[in-house]
């Protein structure tokens, strides 16, 4: 397949997403209105657009001139259904992450796995990106296909900052996913002490229990559990 047109010369389809991942803004920069409505609809072998590419590969102008010239695109989708967005999110590039979010990304849209860019900001542990997805509108007890929400990966991750940033706008502290564990269970596997303490002073049930019928405390390590029951009756007194 070609990009056809005057003046502009016939370009391969695959010497556009050598260009779209090189950073060549001179090659989209020939091509008509027309011709870059038309790459617009292009995929590669793995369902993926031009601006899929060039927003893997960083490429901040070309993001900039495929989005304003097909709006629609940075809500496309390749076969695992990651949109432009998830791909920004997953690596954390926030200068792209607002130019999609400015050409109208869906801020909640869900890929195969039922994650939304704020699951991969979350999971990243990356706060200013999580702010910005927030203000966009990025639901924040939505579940993945495990039943995890962005509190569960944020945790995970041992950024008390970010489960603290999530908590505050809303996430719901004892939400479980489909093994029964709640973000509390999932600082603790992890052995991520200061934001299991975090989980606590806002009101984790220490005394949950996952679908092994294990309880936050029973999946503490011997140190962290100390600490965890301290915390408790710290709570308790208040």
């Amino acid at each position: 397949m070609e990009i056809d047109g005057e003046p502009a010369r016939a370009i391969k389809e695959k010497d556009l997403f050598t260009a779209a991942e090189s950073g060549d803004s001179s090659v989209f920069e020939s091509l008509s209105e027309e011709q870059l409505l038309k790459a617009s609809s292009l995929r590669n072998e793995d369902g993926r657009s031009l601006i899929h590419v060039a927003v893997s590969s960083s490429r901040t102008e070309l993001v900039e001139i495929l989005s304003a010239a097909s709006p629609s695109v940075v809500n496309s989708s390749d076969e695992e259904g990651w949109s432009p967005l998830h791909s920004a999110a997953s690596s954390g590039n926030l200068e792209i992450v607002k130019i999609l979010l400015n050409r109208g990304a869906d801020v909640n849209l869900k890929n195969d796995g039922g994650r939304t860019a704020l699951h991969y900001a979350a999971s990243k542990g990356r706060l200013k990106l999580a702010e910005i997805l927030v203000s966009h509108g990025a639901k924040l007890n939505v579940k993945d296909k495990v039943g995890c929400t962005p509190l569960h990966r944020a945790a995970s991750t041992g950024n008390a900052e970010l489960c603290e940033f999530l908590i505050e706008e809303g996430a719901e502290v004892d939400d479980v996913d489909k093994a029964g564990q709640t973000p509390l269970m999932t600082a603790v596997i992890c052995d991520n002490k200061e934001v299991a303490l975090l989980l606590i002073r806002h009101g984790a049930d220490v005394d949950s229990k996952d679908k092994e019928e294990y309880t936050v405390l029973a999946r503490a390590s011997h140190d962290l559990r100390l600490l965890l029951v301290d915390a408790a009756k710290a709570m308790l007194e208040d």
